[in-house]
């Protein structure tokens, strides 16, 4: 069944992969794994494919590459890249790319790509993470929420509702072996989220006393999909290292995760019920996955109490339920439900490669002659114990101290979708879980039209965006801008006279 080897998608850690079921890394005896698994980066290359990218492997690279030694921390230069006309002038904005050279590593350097506001230089600085693990947040800047968009001619086009609009934005590649990041020792390949948060907090103290003039703005930080791992360890590192006074005070207000993974327990149980209620299983195959469910909730609190092995037999078995709905809808896109793949292509993201591929545009990031790896299958196979992992458990200490959380999906993802993560949300303890499950919807309205429904008690919310699949800000690009607009000046719930009523909306 050719349909089962897209399961992973590049930007999401629910996407779930089967492994060998030979049993090669230990799996506990217990439980049982499926016989006609595959290797993960068999899987991985498909995916890719599925994207019209070319996978490729986190190869070492000779150290001088960047121009970093070890005497150096940061190299960076202001660029602007070619075929860019129309919209505000470029001259008047400072767009960096960069190096930085990880602290805590053998020989990693660190990519990124900063755009100042097209608004003020007093706007928040925000900082995205895309999933995958392993792809490049390059996929987010020129198709989700990025300054620029790619044509088809290889030119670039402002794009409207960039995030740069609201903010000054900052892209990273991560974790080591993703995007242009790179190391020429393959022991600097990150294994758990400890490893990934300490290298952007490292990153985000030397990019502060490199730019003084950000370092004093509102900071959050966003992402999507596998970012939902990501994300709540990175603030939690952040607060952590505020509250010791480690360095340069980070001023961290909020954190923000799209369509993403973080309690795997409770989002893989969600699988059926959101197939269901959307129509694309009927009851009677709703009642045979169910019953797989108990052995992936039993692996799942095996990898919590048990270590590395018992997280790649929970990955293994679960992946059994979103292959069982696989099997049954078929050519469906499980990124967007409304859509189908055509063959076993389900987007065109070719024109992203192809343009940092160009000469001029290497030259302008400064990037010499680096592979560029949209999509790593050797990063998410570094990552894959850490993927069952609950990243739950750090947010309530958050939240206690203030710092705001959003969590927002779009309604016709399967693989991340919103009903998941709507649950988890709901089920976190913390001193406002009551007073948040018994909150009212409301109507998320842009331009006078309904836009999604929002659920918020103070610093907690969770949007439910209409008419967008797992890429929010690509599918609905307004909403999405105003959304981060609204939330980071504190007004996420202030909407238009229409959408003051109140929606009961059955969770």
């Amino acid at each position: 069944m050719a349909k089962f080897n897209l399961l992973f998608i590049f930007l999401s850690g629910c996407f779930l992969f089967s492994l060998i079921s030979s049993n090669p890394l230990g799996f506990h005896d217990d439980i049982t794994l499926p016989l006609d698994a595959l290797l993960p980066s068999l899987n991985a290359e498909k995916l890719i494919r599925a994207l019209n990218l070319h996978p490729k492997d986190a190869s070492a690279v000779s150290s001088n590459v960047s121009g970093i030694d070890k005497g150096i921390k940061i190299v960076e230069r202001e660029f602007r890249l070619p075929g860019l006309s129309g919209g505000v002038p470029v001259e008047d904005l400072h767009h960096y790319a960069g190096y930085y050279r990880l602290p805590h590593s053998n020989d990693a350097r660190m990519f990124y790509l900063f755009f100042e506001s097209r608004n003020s230089k007093k706007d928040p600085v925000v900082i995205w993470l895309t999933g995958g693990p392993g792809c490049s947040s390059e996929l987010a800047v020129f198709y989700e929420n990025g300054p620029f968009t790619i044509t088809d001619n290889m030119s670039l086009e402002w794009n409207d509702f960039g995030w740069d609009k609201a903010s000054n934005l900052l892209y990273v590649d991560q974790p080591t072996g993703t995007g242009f990041s790179y190391s020429s020792d393959e022991r600097d390949l990150r294994h758990d989220e400890k490893g990934v948060s300490n290298d952007l907090y490292d990153f985000l103290q030397q990019f502060f006393k490199e730019h003084k003039e950000y370092a004093m703005n509102d900071f959050y930080i966003t992402g999507e999909s596998y970012a939902g791992h990501y994300i709540p360890a990175f603030a939690s590192r952040v607060h952590q290292g505020n509250k010791a006074e480690e360095g340069i005070h980070i001023n961290l207000k909020g954190f923000a995760i799209g369509n993403g993974l973080t309690n795997p327990e409770i989002q893989y149980k969600a699988y059926t019920d959101y197939a269901l209620e959307m129509g694309i299983i009927q009851e009677s195959d709703y009642k045979e996955i169910n019953k797989i469910y108990p052995a992936c909730q039993h692996a799942i609190k095996l990898c919590g109490t048990s270590g590395k092995t018992a997280c790649v037999s929970a990955y293994t078995v679960c992946n059994t339920i979103f292959r069982s709905i696989l099997n049954i809808v078929g050519n469906m896109n499980y990124y967007d439900i409304r859509k189908e793949c055509e063959g076993s292509l389900c987007y065109d993201f070719s024109n992203m490669e192809n343009f940092l591929n160009l000469k001029t545009t290497r030259d302008a990031l400064g990037v010499g002659d680096i592979d560029f790896v949209s999509c790593s299958t050797t990063v998410y196979q570094a990552m894959l114990t850490d993927w069952m992992q609950n990243l739950e458990v750090g947010i309530p200490a958050l939240l206690e101290d203030g710092i705001k959380l959003l969590i927002y999906a779009g309604e016709y993802d399967l693989i991340c979708n919103w009903l998941g993560n709507s649950r988890w949300v709901q089920s976190m303890e913390w001193s406002g879980q009551q007073k948040f499950v018994s909150s009212e919807e409301m109507q998320f309205s842009v331009d006078g039209e309904e836009a999604g429904i929002l659920k918020s008690h103070g610093p907690l919310s969770f949007l439910k965006v209409h008419n967008a699949g797992h890429m929010v800000p690509m599918d609905q690009p307004k909403a999405a801008l105003e959304m981060l607009r609204r939330w980071t000046n504190g007004q996420l719930g202030e909407t238009s006279e229409s959408a003051k009523e109140i929606i009961h909306l059955e969770l």
